[in-house]
């Protein structure tokens, strides 16, 4: 399957799906189809990351299978575990069957419960596996993943070796809360992101609220970039300029002024400590 055709493929389709993509990153993604290397993408959260592969997703119209990465996760959450459960059930109602018919009755498809990295490797359809927020991952986990990624297969002992009939589009995704290890940098693409510029910005927000109109849109895009280059615990999204605006829709909010920054702010600032720093550094006041 050819995901993309070129570049400028790439920022049409994805465009037509709502997520506007630089050079950079069309080119990136039009590559990893290309090569049929996973894409890491890397960057300060609320980005873009995993909209890139939703976007891919809906861009292919392929499935997403999601392997949500976590402290604590290991291979049976994200490759594959056996229902022991329901094979307790069967050696019990096995009777006085022979074990190896019994072993070999309850080491079957049948028992298999499969996770996402498994079931994208089997699936026959177009898909995207979305591994995100890989940095959250302990370093076993990617050891693991350096070795489904590198063949696309995965050995289940009991079954033998599942080679990936179609392989999917992989895209890995990391805040860089922790350096990941160089093996899996190897194996992937890689594409950094960062928040958009404000004219980029702009046009998101009005892609996604075009009744919000150009110049409340810019006065926003303003007042975020301004909250961006403050020193707080979490910086608004692009998600979050795309809520602002509805929020000053529904307030029927003509333009975005001192007062009304002050009374919206819980829609990007979601601390209390960011929050009295912007009010504070940015004189933002309610005027009652």
């Amino acid at each position: 399957m050819t995901w993309f055709e070129s570049p400028a493929d790439a920022v049409k389709r994805l465009a037509d799906v709502g997520y506007l993509a630089d050079d950079d990153t069309a080119t990136t993604v039009f590559l990893a189809g290309v090569l049929g290397k996973p894409l890491l993408v890397e960057g300060p959260a609320g980005v873009g990351k995993t909209e890139l592969a939703k976007a891919v997703t809906a861009a292919a119209d392929a499935a997403l299978v999601r392997l949500q990465c976590y402290e604590g996760l290991d291979e049976a959450r994200a490759l594959y575990e056996w229902n022991y459960k329901k094979q307790l059930l069967r050696i019990q109602a096995a009777g006085a069957q022979a074990w190896e018919e019994t072993h070999d009755d309850i080491f079957s498809e049948e028992f298999l419960l499969t996770r996402p990295l498994l079931t994208a490797i089997r699936r026959e359809d177009p898909t995207v596996l979305l591994v995100d927020e890989v940095d959250k991952t302990d370093v076993e986990v990617e050891g693991l993943l350096l070795e489904v990624l590198s063949d696309f297969q995965v050995t289940i002992p009991e079954l033998g070796t599942v080679v990936a009939t179609r392989r999917p589009f992989v895209v890995l995704t990391s805040n860089a809360s922790r350096e990941l290890s160089e093996a899996l940098k190897r194996r992937c693409l890689y594409l950094h992101l960062d928040y958009p510029d404000a004219d980029r910005e702009k046009a998101i927000v009005l892609s996604q609220v075009p009744e919000a109109g150009e110049r409340l849109v810019e006065q926003l895009v303003e007042m975020v970039g301004r909250l961006r280059e403050l020193e707080l615990k979490k910086a608004p999204s692009i998600a979050e300029s795309v809520d602002w605006a509805r929020t000053l829709l529904a307030l029927d909010a003509g333009h975005l002024d001192a007062d009304v920054a002050a009374r919206t702010l819980g829609v990007v600032l979601k601390h209390v400590s960011d929050q009295e720093r912007a009010t504070k550094e940015l004189r933002l006041a309610r005027t009652s």
